[in-house]
């Protein structure tokens, strides 16, 4: 039976097995409270640089589904599960978890004490990791482990998705998805990692989505004349993209309709004056609860973010529209000085609905 370790930069060693990708790896150790959506987990762009902890003991049991991805490839440096499924039983099924993570390049460990390791997250917050095949670092290495940073995260994520589209993507079908359903209101998709999950329910609601490069220019997309302008989600430190940052600024200006989600949500109140603040351990899975203050309703949403909307620091042009009920943390801002709105978790179907009627 093959061995290898956990190793936790405060020095806290746990044992597994390996599988999947047989490699080492250094990355931001996160859990994910999901009991689905692998997958979108192992295809999510805003897992740059992160390795994975699921705290559901069970993955892998619907195999690999290639249309269920968030982008067309993995971007976590690990996966760590109590147990994967080998016999995956499901008629979408084109493949297993192994294979998957071969495939990609992402190491895995299994049979190690998920339950034990999500609480040391809870209590000590997020913390660099390193699965290795011996417990044992050196020097070299240990100094590798205590000094990673997850940075370009943006910038690396968007540009190998130009190579790797999602398949049936809107990247891949933009002339086909929605025909008969398409109209006049063009709408412009800043992407910062997370684009197409979002275009697919605009087209099905009667829009024409384009996807923008991240490193688009203010005077670029305003030039292209859009009905109205989302901001996508994606990876990493928003304080960290100045230059988009600044060229979000400019697109605020014009009186163009923006919508804003996760990483474009933090970015846009940046943009607008607030603050982010790095979270002790984040928001990640499937089943985070969220309020709506307008009509009190409560959600549950997914979500994928380390960082937040200090709710402190927002100007008096704005104000929260919906909280976190687990950590009171901002997930949503609507602004009353320009036409804009933003959400921090995945939107639901009525945000989207709320958008489309917004830019009518």
């Amino acid at each position: 039976m093959k061995i290898a370790y956990l190793i936790l930069e405060n020095g806290t060693v746990f044992k597994g097995q390996p599988f999947g990708y047989d490699g080492e790896a250094i990355g931001e150790l996160v859990f994910s409270t999901g009991m689905t959506g692998y997958l979108e987990t192992l295809s999510d762009p805003a897992y740059f640089g992160q390795i994975v902890l699921q705290t559901f003991p069970l993955i892998g049991n619907y195999g690999v589904i290639p249309q269920d991805f968030d982008s067309g490839q993995a971007h976590l440096k690990a996966y760590i599960v109590r147990e994967w499924c080998q016999e995956p039983s499901n008629f979408r099924s084109e493949g297993n978890l192994d294979s998957f993570l071969s495939e990609h390049r992402v190491p895995g460990l299994f049979g190690i004490d998920t339950r034990a390791l999500t609480r040391a997250l809870r209590v000590n917050g997020v913390i660099n990791a390193m699965i290795s095949r011996t417990a044992e670092l050196s020097d070299d290495q240990w100094a590798a482990l205590r000094g990673y940073r997850i940075t370009g995260a943006v910038a690396a994520v968007c540009a190998s998705q130009e190579s790797h589209a999602r398949p049936g993507s809107v990247a891949d079908h933009t002339g086909s998805l929605g025909q008969e359903q398409r109209s006049s209101k063009k709408i412009a998709i800043w992407d910062f990692g997370g684009a197409y999950r979002l275009a697919e329910p605009l087209i099905s609601r009667g829009c024409k989505p384009e996807i923008i490069r991240y490193d688009s220019a203010a005077d670029d997309i305003i030039a292209q004349n859009p009905d109205g302008i989302v901001l996508s989600g994606g990876p990493g430190d928003p304080s960290e993209n100045i230059a988009i940052i600044q060229e979000i600024k400019k697109v605020c200006d014009h009186n163009i309709p923006i919508f804003a989600v996760g990483l474009g949500h933090q970015m846009l109140a940046l943009a607008r004056g607030a603050v982010t603040i790095k979270l002790p351990f984040g928001n990640r899975g499937s089943n985070q609860p969220v309020r709506e203050f307008a009509t009190g309703r409560v959600f549950v949403t997914t979500q994928n973010h380390g960082y937040a909307v200090d709710s402190g620091s927002l100007p008096d042009s704005s104000e929260i529209s919906h909280e976190n009920l687990n950590d009171r943390t901002c997930e949503g801002i609507a602004y009353k000085d320009i036409p804009a709105f933003s959400v921090q978790f995945f939107p639901t179907e009525d945000v989207f609905d709320r958008f489309v009627a917004f830019i009518n």
